[in-house]
């Protein structure tokens, strides 16, 4: 079942709708700016400007769960996206990922397990998850593991649409 059943609120105000995924391969990614792994927006936005013209997006969803390294406003978590690596992809309003105010989005994928089988839990920022055009959750990546290794490209491309 897609995680995406409902529209989620925009960084920049409104909301993202839900339909804006349908049929489309998305890389949901917690993202935060003062992180050690902040650098992966930029392997993050070379993925959506390779593949968004072939069913692709990169979703961003700031949050400040761990270690409060997303403390800015929404303003300034798009101002440093924006300018400091050109992101283009969409990003959501800030959410909670984890706990009893987890964002419905992630109680739906931290259903789905890693490579090692591990469900539950997103362990840190820049934790990965691949959503099919089917809806269906097909990989989840770890923290540390960089967007444009080859286990991610591959998995990107095999669900591609």
């Amino acid at each position: 079942m897609t995680p995406f059943r409902d529209d989620l609120p925009s960084l920049t105000g409104g909301s993202l709708p839900a339909a804006d995924f349908e049929g489309r391969a998305v890389l949901v990614v917690n993202v935060a700016s003062r992180c050690g792994l902040t650098p992966q927006y930029e392997g993050l936005e070379r993925l959506q400007q390779r593949y968004r013209d072939r069913g692709f997006t990169v979703l961003g969803v700031p949050s400040n769960q761990f270690a409060e390294q997303e403390p800015g406003s929404a303003e300034e978590i798009h101002q440093f996206c924006s300018a400091t690596y050109g992101t283009t992809f969409p990003l959501t309003a800030k959410l909670e990922v984890n706990g009893v105010r987890r964002h419905p989005l992630y109680a739906r994928l931290t259903e789905a397990p890693d490579a090692a089988g591990q469900a539950g839990e997103v362990e840190w920022n820049f934790e990965k998850f691949l959503v099919a055009p089917s809806g269906e959750v097909v990989a989840r990546f770890r923290p540390t593991v960089d967007p444009e290794s080859d286990e991610v490209v591959t998995a990107i491309e095999g669900v591609l649409p």
